[in-house]
């Protein structure tokens, strides 16, 4: 069958099936240094510092009775570390979110050039570097050695509204569209939900600074303005 057609090993080992080059080439999609590896060590401490706060309440607790709570301490400590974002995999995250545009444009730029998909990958990852230069090269290497398209832009669909660049390359490999439109207008959209949040970032903190100006004025203006008012009354009532 075409699907397991077989490359005959150079010194006569076994052969290399077609399927087993392509999940090779899976296994290569992934990056190293992504957020879930080096999150890595920092989850697998997770446990036994829960486990130490369940046994510090129950020692100090100091009776059996304690055993449930520190139960549920465990429990819920283990479950709430788990959620944080540890600080490497969150700075990762937000370069990679910064990039995007610029590296969308990038690969725009370089497709209506006429450089083909993975030769614009490999000239765009060389320029922007860092975290997403990192997945795109693998993106660009994984095209070359004839990745499908779902497996080779896997990489770049884990970064935040990456999934929608990847998705846009993916149906120009599928439909033969000219992908460096789309590009466009993802990097297009991307700047523009940036600005979007950043203005509402900028007024939520406007209200979060009226907050404790209010919280000083309106005692003030209790004890200075209302409780002489309400003492003098009472002394005439009185």
């Amino acid at each position: 069958m075409a699907g397991h057609r077989a490359v005959p090993a150079p010194r006569g080992g076994v052969p290399i099936t077609a399927i087993a080059v392509r999940r090779r080439l899976r296994q290569l999609s992934g990056v190293p240094g992504s957020p879930a590896e080096s999150a890595g060590g920092t989850s697998r401490l997770v446990r036994p510092v829960a486990v130490l706060a369940g046994v510090a309440v129950l020692v100090l607790g100091g009776s059996w009775i304690f055993v449930p709570v520190g139960v549920a301490v465990a429990v819920g400590l283990d479950r709430l570390l788990r959620r944080i974002e540890p600080p490497g995999a969150r700075r990762q995250r937000l370069r990679e979110a910064a990039d995007l545009p610029l590296a969308a444009d990038l690969l725009a730029a370089a497709l209506r050039a006429g450089s083909p998909v993975d030769g614009a990958g490999v000239a765009v990852a060389e320029a922007v570097a860092g975290p997403l230069g990192a997945r795109l090269g693998r993106v660009a290497r994984a095209l070359r050695l004839g990745a499908e398209p779902v497996d080779a832009w896997r990489p770049l669909a884990e970064v935040p509204a990456g999934d929608r660049v990847a998705a846009a390359a993916i149906r120009s490999a599928a439909s033969g569209a000219a992908l460096a439109g789309a590009l466009v207008r993802v990097a297009d959209d991307l700047r523009a939900g940036r600005s979007a949040a950043a203005e509402a970032q900028a007024r939520r903190a406007g209200v979060l600074i009226v907050l404790p100006l209010g919280l000083c004025f309106l005692p003030a203006f209790i004890l200075a303005g209302l409780v002489p008012v309400i003492v003098a009354v009472l002394g005439d009532v009185l």
